[in-house]
């Protein structure tokens, strides 16, 4: 029997020569992309999209997913899945019933590790008791809230669409219904005090989450923001706030374990510590990006951005709008980008497993960053300093230099 045009491309990807040779491949996540929101927030550089009708094409947009997945298959054929991250956009708007076929459907083509984590992001404006328990109920084992602010001239001022009082009502519910949950909060906001953050935080650690997101604002290109930047506080105040955050959650008993990630033990995001270990993550919907190893390269994917022309081209089987190789001169800084964000750092070992190439391909900026205190290193372990986590985009500079 012939393969199809499409097969027999498939077969090449994995049986063409390539640049780099992997001994094995990475876990492998899914992450589902959610593209809608009631409105878009003056911060978010994300690939949402307000619905300004009555209700958005559920259906079609579930009936492309499941297209996406298809057409993903031969790509990962036999790995098992291990964790899944549904995020937005708002994806909390999906419909009980739409989140359940959802996840069936992932369930039905892919073989899901049984231990799976599956988080949903979800906005406190969204929020339905009922609702929420029948997400839990479909498989959903993991919130991730984003409440931003328990303020509420900040909630104004960043455009979210639940006040605090949602906000609390929301980690309530989240609590009766799920035991492991996210909240994402944002500090050094528009006319921000120190006393404003410190009670922000004061009210989020009173729910004892298992996980918090402290994130500084900042703004992001083609942002409303960036247009017309809103008052924030300066570096010196922002990195009060900072320095409190890590003194106040380390005493609660959170571990700082990535730039801007508290847990309690056992409780770190594995969907982001994959992406963070240079972990494969395959990646569907509107927009969504893929990172996916073969033994003898690595592929990069963008699907198309806009819901209607991503539920076009899904469901005529062309949901990739963008494909390429990450080349071998790339590969160290992508790895680098990743693995410095984490206070762990990472084994020697991981470096040439993940990218098939060798360590000595980064000692000059390694060099350099011991040098300068950002970066300490055995023959077995390289982490970052607590100076090195600090001025992060300039050790994560010194290995973009590396390549050529």
């Amino acid at each position: 029997m012939r393969p199809s045009a499409g097969r027999a491309g498939v077969i090449a990807t994995f049986t063409k020569p390539g640049g780099i040779r992997l001994t094995a491949l990475p876990p492998l996540a899914l992450y589902v992309h959610f593209p809608w929101c009631v409105r878009k927030c003056p911060y978010c550089d994300f690939n949402s999209h307000e619905w300004k009708g009555e209700r958005f094409p559920e259906d079609d947009y579930l009936d492309a997913l499941r297209a996406d997945l298809e057409h993903a298959l031969p790509l990962v054929w036999g790995r098992q899945v291990h964790t899944v991250f549904i995020g937005g956009g708002t994806p909390s708007l999906l419909s009980a019933a739409g989140l359940d076929r959802l996840l069936s459907d992932a369930r039905a083509l892919l073989p899901l590790d049984a231990d799976a984590e599956i988080t949903l992001e979800a906005n406190p404006g969204t929020f339905e008791a009922e609702k929420f328990a029948q997400f839990r109920a479909s498989g959903v084992n993991r919130l991730s809230i984003g409440i931003q602010s328990f303020n509420d001239a900040h909630l104004k001022a960043l455009g979210r669409i639940h006040d605090a009082g949602e906000a609390r009502r929301a980690v309530e519910i989240a609590a009766r219904n799920f035991d492991n949950f996210n909240l994402d909060l944002m500090f050094a906001l528009p006319r921000q005090t120190l006393a404003e953050c410190q009670a922000d935080v004061e009210t989020a650690l009173s729910f004892a989450p298992p996980h918090l997101s402290l994130y500084h604002l900042t703004l992001e290109p083609n942002t409303l923001f960036a247009k017309f930047p809103p008052a924030l506080p300066d570096d010196d105040a922002s990195a009060d706030m900072q320095d409190w955050i890590h003194e106040r959650t380390a005493a609660a008993g959170y571990e700082r374990y990535e730039v801007s990630a508290y847990a309690r033990p056992h409780r770190q995001s594995r969907h982001n510590l994959n992406y963070w270990r240079f972990g494969d993550y395959l990646g569907i919907g509107a927009g969504a990006h893929s990172k996916l190893s073969f033994p003898q390269r690595i592929l990069r994917q963008a699907r198309y951005r806009h819901p209607a022309t991503y539920i076009e081209e899904a469901r005529a089987g062309k949901p990739v709008q963008e494909e390429h190789e990450v080349g071998p001169h790339d590969l160290p800084f992508e790895f680098m980008l990743n693995a410095l964000r984490l206070a762990e750092g990472f084994p020697v070992h991981r470096f040439a497993e993940l990218t098939g190439l060798s360590i000595t391909a980064i000692e000059p900026a390694l060099r350099e960053a011991e040098q300068r205190g950002l970066l300490e290193r055995t023959h077995e372990k390289i982490a970052p300093t607590p100076l090195g986590q600090r001025f992060l985009n300039d050790l994560q500079a010194l290995f973009l230099k590396d390549r050529g």
